[in-house]
């Protein structure tokens, strides 16, 4: 049965918590491990069930196209190659047979090969290299036990029950066969296959679109037999033999790859959980913590938990303060709630934030709002009282710079950012008011208030324009080349 996410209808469930009873999809668990089907559950901390793409996968009659082109990929296309060229060389005889029942072997084993692969969540084939490897050849010999054993019981049945009797077990056989072969690809072992309890059960499990299947698997079998005899009729031996063996080849391999997906979309049902594999990216050993913090945080404001949240954002930057990510998030949860006193706690950080990245109109905002409730407000960090000053200065927002520097040498009598925030008044003054006089006077307080070579020029050319009443601006920059400069100042 398809679930969707609790917090997030419409997105296909992949884990749920039997104790809470609540389904998660993928962007709720980020640091859960599909690979390792290991996930705790966010609330109580218990040890959920991967569902894997058992509630996304769509139908295997909606990927017909897909099935017919997978024999076509290199790897397999390799495979079918081989074991449909190769026999042509061979001569009559018990090393020619040999080398055939070898080479068939090869091609079965790739097959199953590609069921298992196709029920983890691969929907492109395996390397070539699983077709040569010595793991995994007994299960060629054991399909060839379960063939033998099931044509057994047809013939039995015929023999001792009669045509009519005989002809139902024949069916029945028939029937089970797909069964048979993907429980003998996932027990690997000829008991389990053969068993018709677990027959019975697999298709039950499956339901209705087993029989869907089958009859899929009867008309690509009518249609592969048509194709084969066409070859036979219209060519040449010399072309209709390998013709006819390449056809077969890649009848087979799309067969086993559609009973694998049969397997991958009724996981569920079956009872495991895979999900679909990203060929080429490798699993990332590192979880990415913050993506934790934003599924909980997502999942809490979903529930109205808002005191939740701000403490899980209070968490977050008490370990990185100056995540520009979680202080928006701060941000603008405290400001929807209105929480003055949260704004305040945390004012120092918030404003370090605005001015890192130029949010001057929050910044504004939040002065504004810190004001309502303390009016007297004002930052206690002298550097950071002038940053906030000049982006809204820069900005042209003159009043609030000013009221932001408002009695600078007073609350910071021992700053060596006393010139500078004195330079800053002098220009909003100049600039933004034309007060040119009161800006000369700002001018004059902070060159008595530094001994830097540097600051006492600028301030003598900002005195200078403001003399001339022009807008207070510095040194202009130049892009002639050192040498030019050296020689001009000669």
């Amino acid at each position: 049965m398809k679930n969707d996410c609790h917090y997030h209808p419409g997105e296909p469930a992949k884990w749920h918590c039997g104790e809470c009873l609540i389904h998660y999809c993928s962007g709720c668990m980020p640091d859960a491990d599909p690979r390792r089907q290991t996930g705790l559950c966010p609330h109580c901390g218990r040890n959920m069930r991967y569902l894997g793409a058992a509630t996304e996968v769509e139908p295997f009659w909606q990927r017909l196209s897909a099935f017919f082109r997978y024999p076509f990929y290199s790897d397999p296309l390799l495979v079918v190659i081989i074991c449909t060229v190769v026999p042509l060389f061979l001569s009559p005889g018990l090393v020619g047979w040999i080398i055939y029942m070898v080479l068939l072997l090869i091609l079965i084993k790739y097959c199953y090969t590609v069921i298992r692969h196709t029920a983890n969540g691969h929907m492109k084939p395996p390397p070539v290299a699983e077709a040569w490897s010595g793991d995994g050849f007994a299960l060629g010999l054991q399909s060839f036990v379960v063939v033998v054993v099931m044509i057994a019981a047809v013939t039995s049945a015929f023999a001792l029950l009669g045509p009519l009797p005989g002809l139902v077990v024949m069916g029945l056989a028939y029937l089970a066969a797909p069964a048979c072969i993907m429980i003998l690809a996932m027990e690997d072992s000829i008991f389990p296959a053969l068993n018709p309890l677990n027959i019975t059960a697999l298709i039950s499990s499956i339901g209705w679109p087993y029989f869907v299947f089958y009859g899929f698997l009867v008309l690509m079998s009518l249609a592969s037999a048509a194709a084969q005899e066409m070859a036979f009729v219209h060519f040449h031996p010399v072309v209709a033999y390998p013709l006819g063996g390449f056809l077969s080849s890649a009848f087979m391999v799309i067969v086993f790859h559609m009973l694998g997906y049969l397997l991958f979309q009724y996981q569920e049902e079956l009872g495991f959980a895979s999900d679909f594999q990203e060929e080429d990216a490798p699993a990332d050993p590192n979880r990415d913590r913050s993506r934790r913090v934003d599924a909980d945080i997502d999942m809490n404001l979903k529930e109205g938990n808002y005191n939740r949240v701000a403490g899980i954002l209070e968490e977050a930057l008490k370990r990185d303060p100056a995540n520009p990510n979680r202080l928006n998030q701060l941000y603008q949860l405290t400001l929807a709630r209105h929480d003055l006193d949260a704004l305040h706690r945390h004012h120092a950080k918030l404003l370090r934030w605005m001015v890192a990245h130029r949010k001057h109109r929050d910044l504004k905002t939040l002065l504004t709002l810190l004001r309502e409730k303390y009016p007297q407000f004002q930052p206690q960090e002298p550097e950071l009282v002038v940053a906030c000053a000049d982006l809204l200065f820069l900005q042209h927002e003159p009043k609030p710079a000013l009221q932001l520097l408002k009695d600078f040498h007073k609350r910071f009598p021992d700053s060596d950012q006393i010139a500078p925030a004195y330079i800053l008044v002098a220009r909003i003054l100049a600039n933004g008011f034309e007060q040119w006089d009161k800006a000369a006077n700002f001018l004059k307080f902070a060159a008595r208030s530094t001994s830097d070579p540097e600051t006492k020029d600028a301030i003598t050319a900002y005195l200078a324009q403001a003399e001339k009443r022009e807008p207070l601006k510095g040194p202009k920059a130049t892009f002639a080349p050192a040498s030019d400069i050296s020689n001009a100042a000669s």
